[in-house]
């Protein structure tokens, strides 16, 4: 981890930086958000750029340094520019709706679910004739975002013979031959 630890960090225009008591703070016409720094690693702002350093060689400071700079990068690009993940539907009668931060899916069970989303997570559905219900989560937190769009999989995830379910879309499904006669 140590390569990406090393690697420097341009802050664009309109993010600023600022760390308080071990507390990293990233602002920008996004949104903001913080990260906690911990074990040692310090981070170091000069002329628009963010470097970062560890207090040794051992293999927990090797492991954070990349870590923090990775979160941190991800929190700058966030608030700048943002996220975005698509779901997609596959299957017959599987649908999608949304009003306000509440997700109604309709997923081939005998009832429909029903998610409410945090704030910070932007939702659009597209529903199209002849083509699958796409879901569209934006969001300028990587982390949250990944989380809600994990959620929203695992109500029904892609299964092997027929590929239906809910994916990213562009995932690859390993497909099963089903039973020969």
């Amino acid at each position: 981890m140590s390569r990406i630890g090393k690697a420097i960090i341009t802050i664009p225009a309109g993010v600023t930086i600022t760390e308080k008591d071990g507390v990293v703070t990233a602002k920008g016409p996004k949104g903001e958000l913080s990260q906690e720094l911990t074990d040692g690693i310090t981070l170091e702002q000069k002329d628009g750029e963010l470097t970062f350093s560890r207090p040794s060689d051992s293999k927990q400071h090797r492991a954070l340094h990349g870590l923090y700079r990775a979160l941190i990068n991800n929190m700058i690009v966030g608030v700048n520019e943002g996220f975005e993940k698509k779901l997609e539907l596959v299957g017959v009668g599987y649908r999608a709706s949304h009003s306000g931060q509440k997700l109604e899916l309709a997923l081939g069970f005998s009832h429909g679910i029903v998610l409410e989303l945090p704030s910070e997570v932007k939702i659009d559905t597209l529903t199209e004739k002849g083509k699958n219900p796409i879901i569209t989560l934006t969001s300028y937190d990587k982390q949250l975002l990944g989380m809600v769009a994990a959620k929203i999989r695992s109500f029904r995830k892609p299964e092997p013979y027929k590929g239906k379910g809910v994916r990213f879309v562009g995932e690859n499904v390993r497909r099963k031959a089903g039973k020969s006669a």
